[in-house]
């Protein structure tokens, strides 16, 4: 097994799919002859050529358009927004008609789209590329939203997306691209959309994270260590569909719990998540879920960035509350 950045690990998935699938295209700003603007569609021209690796205009809309009438006949298309934040203009195509064609043709034509988006805060970016989107995307019936949080997850979970019948918005932590290494299996794998994983057991407390939280949470588990406290680690992966049995099964057996999301705190998914906790293990829990969320402003630029990130102290505060409630 190689040794893979989550970039690496996303190009690996997207050329052995493009190798096994005929129909699988890739489209987007810059994703042909430059391999886009962090290098994940990078060498995917040379080999496969214009026609299977096309750059598109600096249009979200037509490249999300174009992908959806690609998808209605017969092909596999991976789209790419050059930053989540950009994705505003695709919003109608996503709504209007991705999400709906599998019921609005009453399953006689799916939609088997991958939209792919650089995603969250932590480069020092400037405005626009540092959204996060998962709560509003997760509202949308008929769209499902993957966010990995390591190399080896982004490499089966994206082809499973790619192999998934209905649209996949797949958004990519750009702040841990290149910062975590790990072996990724060079053979094809899948990974199933819709799974948690439990990355760290626990008996004390429940902390449920995604993307690049789930380093953070793991950060705080080892501070949460040192105090004699036992933190459970859950990676959601899926936004939607969510696996809610592991957050009940994690919570009933902790009591307690702590959500952590960099996307702001009204409306986020944190809140979703914890509404579900309440309404359904309300007598196991000995706290009320606390939250640790980015706040409701927009993401600052470079200099004040590290103010709005949750990070691992932030986590580890929530947790002694939870604790001593």
């Amino acid at each position: 097994m190689a040794q893979l950045t989550i970039v690496e690990a996303v190009n690996l998935a997207l050329l052995q799919e493009m190798e096994r699938d005929k129909n699988v295209l890739v489209l987007g700003e810059d994703v042909g002859v430059d391999g886009g603007v962090f290098r994940a569609t990078q060498g995917l021209f040379k080999k496969f050529g214009a026609e299977r690796v096309i750059d598109t205009p600096l249009s979200e809309s037509g490249i999300v358009g174009v992908s959806i009438g690609l998808a209605a006949n017969g092909f596999k298309p991976v789209a790419e927004i050059q930053f989540s934040g950009f994705m505003a203009p695709a919003f109608d195509q996503l709504i209007s008609h991705a999400s709906r064609l599998r019921n609005r043709t009453r399953g006689q034509r799916t939609c088997p789209v991958v939209v792919r988006m650089p995603s969250f805060g932590g480069i020092k970016a400037p405005e626009h590329h540092s959204e996060s989107v998962e709560s509003f995307l997760a509202q949308i019936p008929g769209l499902k939203v993957v966010v990995p949080s390591t190399p080896a997850d982004a490499k089966g979970l994206l082809v499973s997306a790619i192999r998934d019948s209905d649209p996949v918005m797949f958004l990519e932590p750009i702040r841990i691209y290149r910062a975590i290494r790990e072996e990724v299996p060079q053979e094809e794998y899948t990974t199933p959309l819709g799974k948690a994983k439990t990355v760290q057991e626990g008996k004390d407390v429940t902390v449920i994270a995604y993307g690049a939280m789930v380093r953070e949470a793991m950060e705080a588990a080892k501070l949460a260590e040192q105090k004699k406290i036992s933190a459970e680690v859950l990676d959601l992966r899926s936004i939607s569909p969510l696996d809610i049995d592991a957050v009940n099964a994690s919570v009933k057996k902790t009591g307690r719990c702590v959500v952590v999301h960099e996307g702001p705190r009204t409306c986020g998914f944190g809140a979703e998540i914890s509404s579900l906790i309440n309404e359904n293990d309300l007598l196991e829990l000995e706290a009320p879920v606390e939250r640790v969320t980015g706040f409701d402003t927009i993401m600052p630029l470079a200099k004040s960035e590290h103010y709005y990130l949750p990070n691992e102290k932030r986590v580890m505060d929530a947790i002694e509350k939870v604790m001593g409630f």
